[in-house]
């Protein structure tokens, strides 16, 4: 029987380095998946926790956070390209919307609950990043959680609650209080922690490390 390997994984939808870094976490895992069975948990963590509902126009907002329109230009088009690289077809110009991601991760809880929440994860990443989709929209919201085989009057009920809520800041406050400040950030049988979008070459020797000491 092949030892495992429990991935925590604390991101948000919106982190174009968290998508990054799930693919290159996945080439990892598939690389290293005859050594070792792998169990990834994603956990909630809000870039913009203060955003409105609405959101906010992302050019304008990512101008203003990169301090310039030619540094935007610059940050995108190399995030596009690295992106591009693990085989993501990132479109900036396509999203319009930077929004408050809460919903997001409350729809992500409930998909943890039904063994879809690598599923809710990606969908959700793709929307935004390469869809152009505006996920301050509820409708939007429940679209692309049906798509990966959600309840739509069930996630639209938790819409219309507080249900989850609850859950998905307990769990932003635990990482903070384990000492993430960034993300993505990856914790490793619950010990051992990963900071940023690193290569697959990094995790997989991580693993190796971990499969000497078990």
């Amino acid at each position: 029987m092949k030892p495992i390997i429990k991935i925590e994984v604390v991101s948000d939808v919106v982190c174009p380095w968290c998508y990054i870094g799930k693919r290159r976490l996945e080439k990892a895992m598939k690389t290293m998946e005859d050594s070792f069975d792998f169990e990834v948990e994603y956990h909630p963590f809000e870039l913009n926790p203060d955003k409105p509902k609405e959101g906010r126009n992302q050019r304008e907002y990512l101008i203003a956070k990169f301090g310039s329109e030619a540094q935007y230009e610059k940050i995108i088009g190399n995030t596009t390209k690295v992106a591009a690289d693990e085989g993501l077809a990132f479109d900036f110009s396509k999203q319009h919307v930077s929004p408050n991601t809460r919903d997001a991760h409350r729809i992500i809880w409930l998909a943890k609950k039904e063994n879809k929440q690598n599923e809710a994860k990606e969908a959700f990443m793709k929307a935004y990043f390469e869809d152009g989709v505006d996920l301050s929209k509820t409708e939007n919201l429940l679209n692309v959680a049906s798509q990966v085989g959600l309840d739509r009057a069930k996630v639209e009920k938790v819409l219309n609650s507080e249900e989850g809520l609850a859950e998905v800041i307990t769990a932003e406050k635990l990482s903070v209080q384990r000492g993430v400040s960034g993300v993505p950030f990856y914790i490793l049988d619950g010990k051992y922690g990963i900071s940023g979008a690193q290569s697959s070459d990094t995790f997989i020797q991580a693993f190796k490390e971990i499969g000497m000491k078990n």
